[in-house]
């Protein structure tokens, strides 16, 4: 890989970032649940705004569900270019990586149960 000169370059962290936020719209083009996760995140955010709870819970949450997801969307690729035929090897990689959005999702549904219920029923006055 080239380097443009010093890691502190901004030059060169703004080229970084153009490659990540390609991967970005790339993964929310050609993945359904990528664009679901999103989607679930935005609507998990307005929430907690209306609801006035911390949003560090939830952003971190939802960063970790989409960064997973990606990952996740990673693995896949490379182990479909790597392994075209079905192989046992091919298959724990991608499934221990969809286990892995998995169970951040549980932890996002578990801090959106902790976090936003309580203060939606407040708001509600239920």
């Amino acid at each position: 890989m080239r380097s443009d000169g010093s890691a502190l370059s901004f030059r060169r962290w703004w080229r970084s970032a153009g490659f990540a936020w390609a991967g970005v719209a790339a993964t929310y083009r050609t993945q359904a649940n990528f664009r679901v996760e999103v989607w679930a995140g935005v609507l998990a955010l307005g929430f907690a705004l209306w609801l006035r709870v911390p949003l560090a819970p939830i952003l971190l949450s939802c960063a970790l569900v989409l960064g997973l997801e990606l990952v996740n969307t990673a693995v896949e690729a490379t182990v479909d270019l790597l392994s075209p035929q079905p192989h046992p090897a091919a298959k724990l990689a991608k499934d221990a990586a969809a286990a892995a959005v998995l169970l951040a999702s549980l932890g996002a549904l578990g801090v959106a149960l902790t976090v936003l219920l309580p203060a939606l029923w407040q708001r509600l006055g239920a």
